[in-house]
């Protein structure tokens, strides 16, 4: 006799309310009215793509800034209100934010 049929000999009458929760929750991000710039560059021989114009909470810069990291298995840091992501990821990177209701220009070729 597992858990759930010992529930139901306790409390014969009571009805499990079902799971509201959503399994896939897309974190909550402040969003803004201008576009996040989104552009490639080469430093030192390696490629970087940096990000610009976000001007949320610092805590939502540094939450954004994990889960891109997380996404795509890469390095990268924040400062200046700036994002840095090692390797071209623009492609990727805009899809993601899109996504999650930001506007994105991208810069550059």
């Amino acid at each position: 006799m597992d858990l759930q049929d010992q529930l139901k000999n306790l409390f014969p009458d009571h009805v499990p309310e079902p799971d509201t929760t959503s399994k896939e929750e897309k974190p909550k991000y402040w969003l803004q009215d201008e576009p996040i710039i989104c552009k490639y560059e080469k430093r030192k021989g390696k490629p970087i793509t940096i990000l610009e114009g976000y001007n949320g909470a610092t805590a939502d810069f540094k939450q954004l800034t994990k889960d891109l990291k997380t996404l795509l298995g890469v390095g990268g840091s924040y400062k200046d209100e700036t994002i840095i992501i090692q390797g071209d990821y623009r492609e990727k990177i805009m899809t993601y934010l899109q996504d999650h209701g930001f506007m994105v220009k991208r810069v550059g070729g």
